[in-house]
């Protein structure tokens, strides 16, 4: 199973990205979708999970201003990310939780000028 995730880029500060990861090949059955980022010189941190049941979950850091959702039968996830900061400046890895397996897309390239 490979993810692809996609749709980073530079944008001002306040702007907007949409990034959206998906399942190559076949459909997959995901149980979970995660976000998560990695700024230079930090360690990876999550900013968006959405569960089984459709439960999200959120750092207080992009609470209020990133939202996840997923397609099921399209095996895809997006990451909404609005009012981007500076400090929101990393990259992206989507990531996917099927029964005992784990998988991570290549990362995508988020930068937010000031």
């Amino acid at each position: 199973v490979q993810l692809q995730a996609y749709g980073g880029g530079l944008v001002q500060a306040g702007g907007f990205l949409r990034l959206s990861c998906a399942v190559s090949g076949r459909r997959f059955s995901i149980f979970s979708w995660g976000w998560y980022r990695q700024a230079p010189g930090k360690e990876r941190e999550l900013v968006a999970r959405i569960d089984g049941g459709g439960v999200t979950d959120y750092p207080d850091s992009v609470k209020g201003r990133f939202t996840i959702s997923r397609d099921i039968a399209k095996s895809t996830s997006h990451l909404q990310m609005n009012i981007l900061k500076p400090e929101d400046t990393a990259v992206y890895y989507c990531n996917a939780v099927r029964g005992s397996a784990e998988y991570w897309g290549q990362g995508t390239q988020v930068t937010v000028s000031s």
